[in-house]
């Protein structure tokens, strides 16, 4: 189980529908390596163009792309992400018979893929959401407010003056306000760890986001409610949080079955349609948000916060020699992965974009090239090659 895969030769394949353009993932150099897996995710990406993050379809083409690759590259380990239900209520608050439709729909597409694959699930709920209450708006401080990632309830401040801590200090719909100090204390960290974090963590109350640098463009209705468990499926095996969640993974993988490990963006213990155990998704106050943060503690089976934290100057490793330029705000591909460290086949395929090819460790992976709902394409990535013969 300890291979680390060497991600400087990965491969990044744009398809926009009338074109393909294939890149190095490491630099964004125009690449032009072929090889029997570059044809096959070519083949993929042609046939499987992505309908949009909003669109009726959305999780239906996951389970199709999905299903698709599984056929032709035979994995022992998938990974799947399934978000339309998630983008579908962040704008546009659904009614109560919509959601529980959305719900129905997800959960075919799920057992979809389990019936035609024949893998073993083990399925995460990220948590459910909320409706916007209100919003506290960080703009007009004098220091530097962040809301980072597609974040709600946290958002770091830097330099703050003291009037700043004055006047949030009395603001109502703040929950909490954590010192950098008292972060890395909860999550066991050194000073080393806090290299990235903002000298304040500010905690909305639930139902409040924040209005910062790095917010999205578009107002919110809905957004992540503020979950301490979140709900598991998994057959083979419980977990008590979501650091456990690994080891039960592992060890199926270890007794030769075909694991599937699936996550539904948006659903909470309220919403899975089928019996599950709570998972704990928190520590102490802090709960995670459905972000990257969430999916490296699943894959690693340890707590990953401090890598890209909520809050941080995430603008601040931009330049024009940008490692992975076509992977957002990270600078380099995290190790110790589920995909990373397992030596068998690994796909990932979903419809939430870059956390695919960054935070699974896969071999292949397929995504939606999507930024803030605008539809761009797809995109295939290839971590390895050299595994058809395993």
């Amino acid at each position: 189980m300890n291979l680390t895969t060497d991600n400087s030769k990965s491969l990044g394949i744009v398809d926009a529908r009338d074109w393909q353009n294939q890149f190095d993932l490491l630099s964004g150099d125009k690449s032009d390596e072929q090889g029997p897996l570059v044809t096959m995710m070519k083949e993929v990406l042609q046939q499987h163009p992505y309908p949009g993050d909003v669109d009726p379809g959305s999780n239906s083409w996951v389970t199709e792309t999905a299903l698709d690759l599984t056929a032709r590259y035979q994995p022992q380990f998938v990974f799947l992400t399934y978000s339309r239900q998630y983008f579908a209520s962040r704008f546009e608050q659904p009614s109560k018979p919509e959601w529980q439709k959305m719900m129905e729909e997800l959960f075919r597409e799920v057992e979809h893929f389990i019936a035609e694959s024949g893998f073993t699930p083990v399925i995460v709920g990220r948590g459910g959401v909320t409706p916007l209450s209100g919003v506290i708006d960080l703009s007009r401080l004098d220091g530097i407010g962040v809301n980072t990632h597609w974040s709600a309830r946290y958002a770091g401040l830097h330099e703050p003056s003291t009037a700043d801590l004055k006047q949030l200090g009395a603001d109502p719909n703040l929950e909490r306000i954590i010192t950098k100090n008292e972060f890395l204390s909860l999550f066991d960290g050194d000073p080393q760890d806090g290299q990235l974090l903002p000298e304040y963590l500010l905690v909305a109350r639930r139902g409040y986001a924040f209005n910062a640098l790095g917010c999205t463009m578009r107002k919110p209705t809905m957004i992540p409610d503020a979950a301490h468990h979140v709900p598991l499926f998994s057959p083979i095996g419980g977990a008590s949080d979501l650091t456990a969640i690994r080891g039960v993974i592992d060890d199926g993988l270890q007794q030769g079955r075909k694991i599937a490990l699936i996550i539904l963006d948006g659903v909470g213990c309220d919403d899975f349609q089928w019996e599950f155990s709570p998972c704990g998704n928190s520590r102490d106050w802090f709960c995670y948000e459905p972000g990257d943060a969430q999916i490296l503690t699943i894959t690693s089976g340890r707590h990953r916060i401090f890598e890209y934290p909520p809050g941080h100057l995430f603008y601040a490793s931009d330049a024009k020699e940008k490692s992975y330029p076509l992977s957002g705000y990270f600078t380099e591909i995290p190790t110790g992965t589920l995909g990373d460290e397992f030596s068998g086949r690994s796909i990932s395929v979903g419809n939430k974009s870059m956390a695919m090819h960054m935070v699974t460790g896969a071999d292949l992976c397929v995504e939606c090239f999507a930024r803030n709902l605008y539809n761009q394409g797809t995109l295939g990535v290839i971590h390895r090659q050299d595994k058809l013969e395993v």
